[in-house]
This record gives structure tokens, sequence and C-alpha cells, in this order.
């Protein structure tokens, strides 16, 4: 690997590492301060009309990969003017989006109060967030295409450095006029607005790197074609991703109340953590196991996936045990003692089917990246189905725990049942040899880490956030000796060549090289 790419890949992950830091960090100071200060309520109508409006993201029809996809490609290829054909066609598709959004968005917030279970004194305000919130998102539609563009390009780090600023200025602003009496639609104004500003820094920048004309008669029906084939199967990804993960919060508020959403919030924001921890690596997958399909080195796709899903087990299993023998603690010193009843056996629930989803986190990326995730679209929109029907099934008699196996229960059904065999059969590895490889090691080495958090809960109870840290950090570091062994010792990527041999059909398959593709909605 070139000197150059080495750079540019430390820089990405590094910039998207810190990104993800800042907001973990930010999301665990900000999230007890604003439900304190605006009270369960309209904190449960601020993540509800958050909720409503992320639906919006149906709309970008997997654009936004294909964006990615060919700014990469006739940039590669110094093909100025089908880049600017491509650019200018995207921009004027998501005006048009944008507007058909907004005027969703007011029709929205006349019905709002009728939807949901929301108090007749916070109806106006629950109008008016809806309406800046759906108009920052209308407004996100056509600047999200400079962030496509930069990804395209690889400037990963532009889009984490930026984020990073705006989620800093976002909490200072937030603690500002919070402390000094403003209320939830201050809030909504600094959360929605900083973003917008974000996107128009990285319009600037992008086309100062790479300068691209604009004007309608760049606009053109191939570019669009070529986009509508393209995101056809990943928008039936996002479709199911919204289905899968984001339907919670509209059962709870209209079965139950926006203080259920409270609730049932602090649990899953934990498991949303944990995954963007994980998901974050794991999409360095999709281009690795591309271009192994594009050499026709099958043994190397092989490894990518089973070694890609060992690393993703060994991140996500270690969280998994402190986060069940610990999340009481870890809920009571978070936003407190009251929330640890409700919350506590949400994060329990789904703590359990997110591991083994993202102990397989590779195996979704190397789908992709081989162009053969027609039938993993489809089985999670199914996912998606049975769990909308289960929660609502569910939620009358167990509440917020109903609501969360009716994620439990099909998510798990989907890593458990589909997506190893569905791997064997794509690319020829036993379902028994993956399971021994990918995760003997992992489990192996958070036996000790369990042990210790075990008896460090059974002795002791820590009673501020610093004897908490320190008492998770001894804990991995125990963990940590046995991974740093694991890796100098070369156990890590250790691969057997196992694979059985692959149906003639799987082979058939012409693929372009895909630069980067996310399978799942981002949190």
């Amino acid at each position: 690997m070139r000197k150059f790419e080495k750079t540019q890949i430390l820089k990405n992950v590094g910039s998207s590492w810190s990104a993800l830091a800042v907001n973990v960090v930010v999301g665990i100071f900000l999230s007890p301060f604003i439900v304190h200060r605006l009270g369960d309520a309209a904190f449960g109508i601020w993540i509800l009309i958050f909720s409503v409006t992320g639906y919006y993201g149906l709309f970008d029809l997997g654009i936004r990969s294909s964006i990615i996809r060919y700014v990469s490609k006739y940039t590669a290829t110094g093909d100025h003017e089908k880049l600017a054909r491509f650019v200018n066609t995207s921009l004027f598709t998501y005006t048009a989006i944008g507007m058909v959004s907004m005027v969703i968005t007011t029709v929205l917030s006349f019905q709002v109060g009728k939807l949901f279970h929301i108090p007749l004194e916070m109806g106006s305000e629950a109008h008016v967030l809806l309406l800046i919130v759906g108009a920052s998102v209308s407004l996100g539609f056509p600047l999200g295409v400079f962030g496509g563009m930069l990804e395209g390009l690889q400037r990963f780090y532009i889009l984490n450095w930026t984020s990073i600023g705006a989620t800093l200025l976002r909490a200072g602003l937030i603690v500002y006029f919070l402390n000094r009496g403003y209320g939830l639609i201050t809030v909504a104004l600094i959360t929605v607005g900083l973003p917008i500003l974000s996107s128009i820094l990285r319009g600037m920048i992008v086309f100062r790197s790479c300068p691209v004309p604009l004007g309608l008669r760049y606009i053109e029906r191939e570019s669009f074609r070529n986009m509508a084939t393209y995101g056809g199967t990943t928008f039936l990804v996002v479709v199911a991703g919204r289905l899968r993960f984001r339907t919670d919060e509209l059962v709870l508020g209209s079965m139950m109340s926006t203080v259920a959403i409270t609730y049932f919030s602090f649990g899953a924001r934990i498991v949303d953590y944990a995954q963007e921890f994980v998901s974050s690596l794991a999409q360095i997958f999709v281009p690795m196991s591309s271009q192994s399909e594009a050499k026709g080195d099958l043994n190397r796709l092989r490894k990518v996936y089973i070694a890609g899903n060992r690393v993703c087990a060994l991140l996500i299993l270690p969280i998994t045990v402190v986060l069940i023998v610990l999340g009481k603690h870890v809920i009571r010193i978070w936003v407190g003692a009251r929330y640890v009843p409700h919350s506590y056996p949400v994060l329990v629930v789904l703590i359990i089917p997110f591991a083994l989803m993202l102990m397989q986190s590779a195996s979704g990326r190397v789908l992709f990246g081989i162009g053969k995730h027609q039938a993993m679209a489809k089985v999670t929109l199914l996912e998606g189905i049975a769990n909308l029907i289960l929660s609502i099934a569910l939620v009358p008699t167990l509440g917020v725990v109903g609501d969360a196996l009716g994620t439990a229960v099909p998510l798990g059904c989907t890593f458990l049942l589909f997506m190893p065999r569905h791997l064997k059969k794509q690319i020829g590895v036993p379902v028994g040899s993956f399971v021994r490889q990918a995760y003997s090691l992992p489990f192996l080495l958070t036996l000790p880490l369990l042990g210790v958090v075990w008896l460090m809960n059974r002795y002791f109870t820590p009673r501020n956030l610093i004897q908490l840290v320190l008492e998770i950090g001894a804990a991995f570091l125990i963990y940590g000796v046995g991974a740093l062994w694991a890796y100098r010792t070369g156990r890590v990527f250790q691969i057997e060549d196992s694979g059985a041999p692959v149906p003639p059909q799987s082979q058939q398959v012409t693929l372009e090289p895909v630069i980067s593709v996310e399978y799942q909605e981002e949190s």
C-alpha cells in the first residue's frame, strides 16, 4: 500500500473515531442535562419529533450512495463533464425532494397533536418544533450533496472534523441558553442550525478542491437513470433500517405517552452508542471485499469475512458483558435512579440481539462489497415489518419492554437463522467453521473480564461517575491484556482455509468496485 494511501486511511479512521468519541461524551453529558431542565414530557416530544422527521430519510431514495459511487468514479477517470452532470442532477433532484418534504412537514405540523399523546399545554410547541426540524431536514437534502462528494473524494476527515466542531459548539450553546431559562424551541434552533452551517462550509471546501460548474444545462436523464438504478437496492435497505430501528418512538408516542419515550430512549441510547462504535470500524470491509471480488481472490474474501467479524466480536462482546452486569449503575449515575426500573430492562432486551448483529457487522459489508445484498435487503425489510407488528402487539401488555422485545426477536432471528447461512451460500464458508474461527477467541478473551466485572459488581457499588469509570476501566484493562496478547501473537488475523466450493451461480456476478456504502442507517 502506498504511503499516501496509508496516510489517508489513518486520517479518515482517526477522525472517525474522534468524532464518535466526541458524540458519545457530549451525548452522555447533554441528555440528562436537557431532560432535567425541560422535563420528561418535553424531552419525549423532542425525541418524538426527531423520530418523525427521521423518516424523511426515506426520500433519499439511495441517492447519497450513488453520489459517493459516481463522484469517486468520475474523479478517478478524470471525466469532469460527467461529474458536472451527475452533481447538478443530484442537486436538482435533492432540491425537488426537499420541497416535497417541506410540504409534508407543513401538513403534519397541524396534525401532530392528534396523531400522538402530547399534553395539551405543549401542543403549540410541538407544532413549531416540527416546522423547525422539518425545514432543516428539507434544506439538508440539497446541502447533503456536498457531504456525499467529500465521501466520494475519500475526504472523510473533513466531514468528521466539521462534525466535531459543530457538536462541541452545539453542546456549549445549549448549556448556555438552558441555564438562562430558554426552552425547547431554542434548543431545536441550535441543534438544527449548526449542521446547516457545517454543510455550507463543506460545500465551500469541496468546490475548492474539486471545482464543478453549476447550471441547469448540466441536468440530464442519463445521470438520473444511473442514480436511480444504483440507489434502488440501497433504498430498500434504508426502508428496512427505518422499520427496524426507528419505529419504537412512534409506537410508544401513539400508544402510550411521551414520558414512555423518554424511559425507552435512555436504554436504547446506550445500545446505539455501542452500535456506532462497531459500525464505524466495520465500514472499511466494503472496499476490502469489493477489491477481493474484483480480483477473483475468493480466499482473501473469506478471510475478510471471518477476520472482520472476529474483530467486530472482539469489540462488542466486552461491551455487552459490561452493560448487562453494570447497566443499572450506568443508568443511575448517568440520568438518575428513577429511570433504572424502566430503562435497564430495555437495555438488556436490546443489547443481546444487537450484539448478535454487531458480531456479524462484516457480513453485511461483504455482501455489499460483492454486490449480493439483494436477499439481505428483502430479509431485513421483512424483519422491519415483523418488528412493527410485534411491537404494536406487545406494548399494551408489556409497555416499553414490549416495544424492545418487538425489535429484539426479529433482529435475533435474522442474525441467527439467515445471515451465516446466506454467507455460506455466497462465499462457501460452512456455518460451523465460521462460528468456530470467528468467535472462539473473542469469547475466551471475554471470560476473564466477565469474572472481574461480576466480582466488582458483587462487592463494590460505584457512587459517582469517577468510580464507575475506574471500575469499567479496570475490567477493560484485564481484557486489553488478553487482546494485546492475541494481536502480538497473530491470532487476531489467523484464518484457516476451510471454505467450501461456491456454487457456480454465486460466482457468475460481475461487480464494479464499491467505494463506500453503509448498509445500516445512522443512529
